[in-house]
C-alpha cells in the first residue's frame, strides 16, 4: 500500500484537518455556560444516552479502538484535573468522553468547532469550550475552566493545537496552556495516542487501530515562581508524551515530509 504523503514546514502552525469553516466570532457576548433547566436535561440525554454509547461504538469499530491504564484517570476521579493528548485525528475530542467517563470530558477548542451554525448548540452541550476570538470574551472563558476544575471536573486540553492525521510523533507545543493547571493546582494527565496494526477480523482493514495510554500524573510545582512552573510542566508534559509515542509499532499510514518554508514539493 502506498502511504499518502504530507509536505509540512512549520511543526507549530500548519493544519492538516482539511476543513474550510469560516470562523465565528468568540467574544463577551458568548455564552460560555447555559443555566437553563431545559438545556441542562437535553444535554444530559444528549451526551450520556445518545452520544457517548454511539462514541464508543464508532471509536471501537472504524478506529480499532483501546484504552490503556484509564485506572489512573479513576483513581484521581475526586479532583479536577487536567488532560493534554496530541491531536491525530478529527475526531480527537470524543476521546474525553471515554476516557473520563463517568465525569462529563470537556474540551477546550479552536472556535472553528462552534462555527457551524446548525451543530453549535450540539457541540457546546458534548462539552466544547472555544476560545475566545477577542479579548472581551476571555472573562467568560477562564470563568468556565476554573469553575469546570473546582466542581472537580475533568478539561481536555490538545496543546498541538492542530490536527496531523495518524501523525506518529509528538510536535512541540507552546506552554502558554499550562497556566490554567498551574494557576488551579491540579494535575496534568498525559493522554497520548499511538497505533498499531489490525489483527483478527479487522486485519484486512488499510487504516491501523488506535490505542491511548494514559499517562501518570504529572503535579505543578507551586514552590516555583508562576512562569517558571508553567515551563516546567509543560516540558515533563512533553517528555511523558514523547517517551509514549516512541512505542509505535513502526506505523507510518501517513508519511510527512518536512520542507523549506519557500520550497514547494516536487
Amino acid at each position: 500500500m502506498k502511504n499518502r504523503v504530507i509536505y509540512y514546514s512549520d511543526e507549530l502552525n500548519d493544519d492538516f484537518a482539511g476543513n474550510d469553516i469560516k470562523t465565528s466570532v468568540v467574544d463577551g457576548s458568548f455564552v460560555f455556560e447555559h443555566k437553563n433547566i431545559f438545556w441542562r436535561i437535553a444535554e444530559f440525554v444528549i451526551y450520556y444516552i445518545i452520544v457517548v454509547p454511539l462514541i464508543w461504538l464508532f471509536m471501537k469499530v472504524y478506529h480499532g479502538f483501546k484504552i490503556k491504564n484509564r485506572r489512573i484517570i479513576r483513581t484521581h476521579s475526586k479532583r479536577g484535573y487536567l488532560l493534554y493528548a496530541n491531536h491525530t485525528q478529527t475526531f480527537d475530542s470524543f476521546l474525553p468522553a471515554i476516557a473520563s467517563f463517568p465525569k462529563k470530558g470537556f474540551v477546550i477548542a479552536n472556535p472553528d468547532a462552534v462555527s457551524i451554525p446548525l451543530i453549535r448548540n450540539l457541540v457546546l452541550m458534548l462539552g466544547c469550550i472555544p476560545i475566545p476570538t477577542a479579548h472581551s470574551g476571555m472573562r467568560g472563558f477562564l470563568d468556565r475552566v476554573y469553575g469546570i476544575i473546582e466542581r472537580k471536573g475533568s478539561i481536555t486540553i490538545f496543546p498541538e493545537a492542530h490536527i496531523w492525521p495518524y501523525y506518529t510523533k509528538i510536535r512541540p507545543f507552546i506552554d502558554v496552556s499550562f497556566r490554567y493547571p498551574v494557576k488551579a493546582d491540579v494535575p496534568v494527565i498525559p493522554m497520548v495516542t499511538t497505533y498499531r496494526k489490525r489483527r483478527g477480523l479487522f486485519a484486512l482493514c488499510k487504516r491501523p487501530a488506535m490505542t491511548v495510554t494514559v499517562c501518570e500524573p504529572i503535579f505543578p510545582n507551586t514552590t516555583l515562581p508562576q512562569r517558571e512552573a508553567i515551563k516546567k510542566l509543560r516540558d515533563e508534559t512533553y517528555e511523558a508524551m514523547k517517551k509514549v509515542s516512541e512505542t509505535n509499532e513502526n506505523i507510518e499510514y501517513v508519511k510527512y515530509i518536512k520542507t523549506p518554508p519557500d520550497q514547494s514539493p516536487e
